[in-house]
């Protein structure tokens, strides 16, 4: 690896298009720093606090922007969350997954319709930030002609930074490395680690002024945080190999021997989407209760308490949920009906398995082992940063999720650093 990272400078494209990477990096950190007219900064994170773990969970993504109400506030949550939609719209809706089949027309179609309920959603989600916004006296000017300029300038603000963030991952997945809109969801996260550090460096002030348990606490910290990255990427590198054997075929005269490959199901199928999945859902109750201000002897005050991120039947709820969705997601990308059938027409098998029916079985059972295993290493990785700020009562500015994305987007850089620099030394037949 350190090989490769050697010869990075010793090409020219490599070079510009790192530059041009960091170059949107920056200008997207520029954007998470501008804050939006007529908001006043010092009441938006108290509110953020008190609204339940999903608007914390954005606010991570944004890199601070949304607890700052800067214009990227929005960060890339309302195209992530489009890009979900149409993909499950593609499995839903015949029209849609006939889309999907269509190659490069197809494909250009759906991301036109992702960009377009990016807008929407946007707009949605902005409308609801400027609600919390205002319960909490954040807004300077709420009534009046003057109120409905403010409310225009803040949705539309908000609005243009989540579209500008889209068409900044996109210039990078056209000009930089890798995909634009991971490598601007790592660097909102990345920087919540100064943060991290700083947490650090005050349970080592409390060590130094006699609290003992900090001494236990930072070493163990580092030594779970170590084996909680370990953990993602050994989950990202591992992978099932199903082995595939295919028949003699007779093309013209010409008779080929069987060949041998395999059907490679790896462990993190579902990524972080579970996760992803799980905080919107449990975010809900929360930002409802936020805005409604129900009475503390009501129905619905007592059931939004049971969404209180800082308790252990939340971790529970969250822990079952992730589970859950990680089902839901690997049936969505592999069907083993298809894999079967696939393999008929291809005419290979599993050696001892017969076509048919037998292969769908074995494949289910190879995905529903695999699918518990990554689900059980993906959930305790969430939600371990819940329980242990619960027993300790020390709050980790880098959560299970960050780590996971942050990881997973590090490994994806490498990877297309490795391609772009083999390809480049490559020599071809010719030379």
């Amino acid at each position: 690896m350190w090989k490769i990272f050697s010869k990075i400078f010793s090409s020219k494209e490599l070079q510009e298009k790192i530059l041009y990477t960091i170059f949107i990096i920056i200008v997207f950190r520029f954007g998470s720093v501008l804050v939006v007219p007529f908001i006043n900064v010092n009441f938006v994170k108290q509110a953020i606090s008190e609204s339940g773990s999903f608007l914390n969970y954005l606010d991570v993504l944004s890199g601070g922007g949304l607890g700052k109400a800067t214009v990227f506030a929005m960060s890339i949550s309302p195209y992530i969350n489009a890009s979900i939609i149409v993909q499950l719209l593609t499995f839903a809706v015949p029209k849609f997954e006939k889309l999907q089949k269509e190659g490069e027309f197809g494909r250009k179609k759906l991301s036109k319709l992702t960009r377009y309920l990016t807008i929407f959603l946007s707009i949605v989600q902005a409308s609801g930030y400027y609600v919390l916004l205002r319960q909490a006296s954040a807004i300077r000017y709420t009534s009046g002609f003057e109120g409905i300029f403010v409310f225009g300038v803040i949705i539309i603000a908000f609005t243009a930074g989540a579209a500008l963030i889209v068409w900044l991952g996109e210039r990078v997945s056209d000009n930089g490395l890798g995909n634009g809109i991971s490598i601007i969801l790592f660097a909102g996260i990345i920087s919540s680690a100064p943060d991290f550090m700083l947490s650090l460096i005050r349970m080592a002030r409390n060590a130094a002024n006699g609290q003992q348990k900090y001494l236990i606490f930072i070493p163990a910290i580092v030594a779970i945080f170590l084996f909680m990255i370990i953990s993602i990427i050994i989950m990202h590198l591992a992978e099932r190999r199903i082995p595939i054997q295919y028949a003699k075929r007779v093309v013209g005269r010409r008779m080929y021997a069987g060949q041998s490959a395999c059907l490679p199901i790896k462990i993190s199928m579902s990524g972080v989407m579970p996760i992803i999945f799980a905080s919107c859902i449990l975010g809900v109750p929360s930002m409802v209760a936020q805005f409604l201000k129900p009475d503390p002897s009501s129905f619905f005050y007592k059931f939004a308490q049971l969404f209180n991120n800082n308790s252990l039947k939340y971790a529970l709820i969250y822990f079952i949920l992730i589970i859950v969705f990680n089902y839901f997601y690997v049936s969505v990308q592999y069907n083993p009906i298809e894999i079967s059938n696939n393999l008929i027409k291809s005419n290979g098998s599993i050696p001892g398995i017969r076509p048919g029916k037998p292969t769908t079985s074995f494949v289910s059972k190879v995905l529903l082992r695999i699918a518990t295993f990554g689900a059980v290493v993906l959930a305790f990785i969430a939600v371990f940063p819940i329980v242990f700020s619960k027993f300790t009562g020390e709050n980790l500015a880098l959560g299970g999720t960050s780590i996971i994305i942050v990881v997973g987007v590090a490994l994806e850089t490498v990877r297309v650093i490795e391609s772009q620099v083999t390809m480049q030394r490559h020599k071809g037949f010719l030379e």
